[in-house]
């Protein structure tokens, strides 16, 4: 991975830093004859212990981001830094222990081991993290304390959820970033999966970015960036951030 310092522009007033700074980011997919122009020229930076909203519509670019951000993609042009390592053109290898180190990954849907009960999905993570919190303390942060034992059949949408973002920061990840975490779920059970987001950020400081067309969840951010056919059109600072458990949509 290509080592360097990230631009001195990448802290705010107060001095927080930078865990992501992207200089004019863009992606290409070559869909045979038609290219298709995913990202246009993204300039932005994610804090420190900061919980983000990604906010736009289908196909506005939020998930190619947040797939670059998390190692799972590459960048066509421009340039982006995970803290003082750049990821630009890292191989493939350094990608791998990139994502196994730093990021966790919470998506629309579970991807939950079926035949695992909810201790050993997250234990699946845990057995070959550095540094992990234990099955039992992950669930516990999601209020599933008392479902350990339960197999994904036996659990709720919202509860199979909560057991895949236990996954996600049982090992104690730099970042968490989220595709529609709340996609297919409905607004009560989406709420409590938020709820679980939010004291994730406040406890253990964990900067998160959750990517989403629903405007309603805008309110909980620190920060809301509006995505637009691939482009950043507006940063919004929330100065009053308001409770998950209060949202609805």
């Amino acid at each position: 991975m290509t080592s360097g310092v990230v631009p001195s522009q990448s802290a705010t007033p107060d001095g927080r830093r930078a865990v992501f700074h992207m200089e004019q980011l863009s992606k290409t997919y070559d869909m045979g004859a038609v290219q298709v122009l995913a990202l246009r020229g993204v300039d932005l930076d994610l804090y420190a212990g900061e919980l983000t909203v990604l906010l736009g519509a289908s196909g506005s670019g939020k998930s190619t981001l947040l797939n670059i951000l998390g190692g799972l993609d590459v960048a066509s042009a421009g340039r982006v830094w995970f803290c003082d390592q750049e990821l630009t053109s890292a191989d493939d290898e350094v990608l791998t222990r990139y994502r196994r180190e730093n990021v966790g990954f919470v998506f629309q849907f579970y991807n939950l081991i079926p035949s695992l009960t909810a201790r050993e999905n997250v234990a699946v993570v845990t057995e070959i993290a550095k540094d992990p919190m234990s099955p039992e303390d992950a669930l516990a942060l999601v209020g599933l304390a008392e479902r350990l034992d339960h197999f994904p059949a036996q659990l709720s949408g919202g509860e199979q959820q909560r057991v895949a973002i236990a996954r996600a920061i049982a090992k104690q990840p730099t970042v968490l970033l989220c595709d529609e975490p709340t996609g297919a779920l409905d607004s009560k059970t989406g709420v409590l999966v938020l709820q679980a987001l939010e004291r994730i950020n406040t406890e253990l400081g964990t900067t998160t970015a959750v990517i989403t067309h629903n405007a309603g969840i805008a309110a909980m951010a620190d920060r809301v960036v509006h995505i637009s056919d691939g482009a950043v059109a507006e940063v919004e600072i929330n100065t009053a951030k308001t409770s998950a458990r209060e949202l609805s949509w």
